[in-house]
C-alpha cells in the first residue's frame, strides 16, 4: 500500500530558509521588533522565513527560567512574551509585502505537561509505567508524548492536530517545519498534508500548495527507538508527504569528517545514496547550523575555513538554510532556556559581506546550473562542478585551509564570481585558500 500523495516536481534548489528564533533574534524578543529585521533577510535574497515555535511554553518541569519553545502549552495560540495575534499577522504581511514567504514549526510528538491537550485529553498521551503520561526519551524531561497509534485516538486526535495546522494556514503561514516528524506516523503526515493543502485525489492537484519541512533524525536516534519497540520513520517514508528533510542522515556522517575519523568522501559518496534511496521531488536541506547544533563560526572559526564551508554547503543539491546570526560569524550559540539575544555587535561586517556574495553566486549558480558533481582533488580539497543548460560553474574548496601546492589534471579558467577577475590555472598550482567560484 502506498502513503504518497506527492505527484508534481521538486521544490527549486533556490527556495532558501532563514530560521529566526523570535526570543532571543532581538533585545526585545517580539514579533514586532523581528518585523523590522525583515528587510535585512530579504535583501540577502532568502525566500522563506521559518519561525521556531511561536506558541505559550509550559509551566510544569519547564527548562531554564523562561523554557524551551518546543514544550508548547497551546498550539492554537501566541506565546503573549512574543506579542499578540496580531502582531504575527504584521509579520506575516510585511513578510509577505518584501516578497518572504513564512514558516513556522510544528511540534507534534509532544506537548508540556500542562498543556491544554494534556488537560483536556489525558488519554491521548503515551502512558509510562507509573501510569502517567510519558515519553519515549528521558532527556526531554519538560514534555509528554502524544500516541497516535491507538485506534481510539486516530480520529478525535488527529481531526483536531489536522486542523490546527488548517487555522494557521489560513492565517497566512505558508509552510511548516515538523519537529522529529520522524517519530511521529507518516500515515498521520501523509493525511494532514491531503487535508491543508487541498489536495484533489480525481487530479493529484494541490489547489493550495504548502511547503513541508521534516525534521528527521540521525540515523542511530532512529534505530535507538525501533530497537527499544518504539516505531519511527526514515527520510525515505517520509518524503511521502514531506517536500524537504533535514540531511542529519549525512550530518552523522560530517560528523565523522570534522573530529578526524573519517575522510571527506565518508560524507560526498553518501550523496549519491541519498538521491538513489529518495523519490524524485525529495530535496534535502543543507545547513551547517541551526538552533540544536554548534555555531559554524565556532567549528571552523572565522577565516577562510569558514569561507570553504559556506560556499561549499550551498552547492550541494538541495535548498539553503541558514540561523539566524550565522551570515555575521557569530560564535556564541543562543540557549534555548533562557532570553539569550543574538549578540549582532560582535558579528564580522567583512564575513556578512563574503557571506552574501558567496549565497548571491550560489543561489544563481543552483537556478542555472541543476546537475551536480564534484572531486576531491586531494584531501579536504573539492572541485564541485555544476552543468545545465544555462552555464556551467566550477567551485574549488579548500575545506581545511591548507596551504602548499596541487596538481591539476586538466585546465580549471573561468570569471571568479566574487572578483570578476578572469582566472585560468593549470599543472602544479599553489592551493588557494577559502574558495575559488567560476563562471564558464
Amino acid at each position: 500500500m502506498t502513503y504518497s500523495v506527492r505527484t508534481d516536481t521538486a521544490v527549486p534548489e533556490t527556495n532558501a530558509l532563514y530560521q529566526i528564533f523570535i526570543r532571543n533574534y532581538t533585545k526585545e524578543g517580539t514579533f514586532q521588533a523581528a518585523t523590522k529585521k525583515l528587510g535585512e533577510v530579504k535583501n540577502l535574497g532568502f525566500s522563506w522565513v521559518y519561525l521556531t515555535p511561536i506558541h505559550p511554553i509550559g509551566k510544569v518541569n519547564r527548562k531554564g527560567t523562561q523554557g524551551s519553545p518546543y514544550a508548547i502549552a497551546d498550539y492554537r495560540k501566541v506565546d503573549p512574551e512574543l506579542g499578540s495575534l496580531d502582531d504575527l499577522k504584521r509579520f506575516i504581511a510585511e513578510a509577505n509585502q518584501l516578497g518572504l514567504k513564512v514558516m513556522i514549526d510544528v511540534v507534534y510528538n509532544h506537548t508540556a505537561p500542562d498543556s491544554r491537550l494534556a488537560h483536556e485529553h489525558p488519554e491521548w498521551f503515551l502512558q509510562g509505567t507509573d501510569g502517567k503520561p510519558g515519553r519515549k526519551c528521558d532527556d526531554w524531561s519538560d514534555v509528554i508524548d502524544l500516541n497516535y497509534l491507538t485506534e481510539n485516538n486516530r480520529s478525535k486526535m488527529w481531526d483536531e492536530l489536522i486542523d490546527t495546522l488548517v487555522y494557521w494556514r489560513e492565517l497566512g503561514i505558508e509552510g511548516f517545519r515538523c519537529d522529529v516528524a520522524s517519530l511521529v506516523p507518516r500515515e498521520f503526515w501523509v493525511e494532514a498534508r491531503k487535508r491543508v493543502n487541498l489536495w484533489d485525489p480525481a487530479t493529484g492537484v494541490e489547489k493550495r500548495p504548502t511547503l513541508w519541512l521534516a525534521e528527521s533524525v540521525h540515523p542511530s536516534f532512529l534505530l535507538y527507538l525501533r530497537d527499544r519497540g518504539f516505531p519511527a520513520w526514515s527520510e525515505a517514508e517520509l518524503h511521502d508527504a514531506f517536500d524537504l528533510t533535514y540531511d542529519y542522515d549525512g550530518w552523522q556522517r560530517l560528523e565523522q569528517v570534522w573530529s578526524g575519523k573519517r575522510s571527506l568522501n565518508y560524507y560526498l559518496d553518501y550523496l549519491d545514496v541519498q538521491r538513489a534511496a529518495y523519490p524524485a521531488w525529495a530535496r534535502k536541506i543543507r545547513y551547517l547550523e541551526n538552533h540544536d547544533q554548534r555555531r559554524a563560526a565556532s567549528r571552523f572559526g572565522k577565516g577562510k575555513r569558514l569561507e570553504a564551508w559556506t560556499a561549499f554547503y550551498q552547492l550541494l543539491p538541495g535548498c539553503t538554510f541558514v540561523y539566524m546570526g550565522q551570515e555575521y560569524a557569530i560564535d556564541e550559540y543562543p540557549t534555548l532556556f533562557e532570553k539569550n539575544p543574538v549578540p549582532w555587535e560582535q558579528g564580522e561586517a567583512q564575513f556578512k559581506t563574503m557571506f552574501a556574495n558567496i549565497f548571491s553566486a550560489t543561489q544563481t549558480i543552483k537556478a542555472h546550473a541543476p546537475h551536480f558533481a564534484y572531486r576531491e582533488l586531494g584531501e579536504g580539497v573539492v572541485l564541485i562542478e555544476r552543468k545545465g543548460k544555462n552555464g556551467q560553474y566550477k567551485a574549488l574548496c579548500n575545506l581545511d585551509d591548507r596551504t602548499g601546492f596541487i596538481e591539476l589534471d586538466s585546465v580549471l579558467e573561468g570569471t571568479d564570481m566574487l572578483t570578476g577577475k578572469a582566472v585560468t590555472l593549470k599543472g602544479r598550482i599553489e592551493l588557494p585558500r577559502g574558495v575559488l567560484l567560476l563562471k564558464q
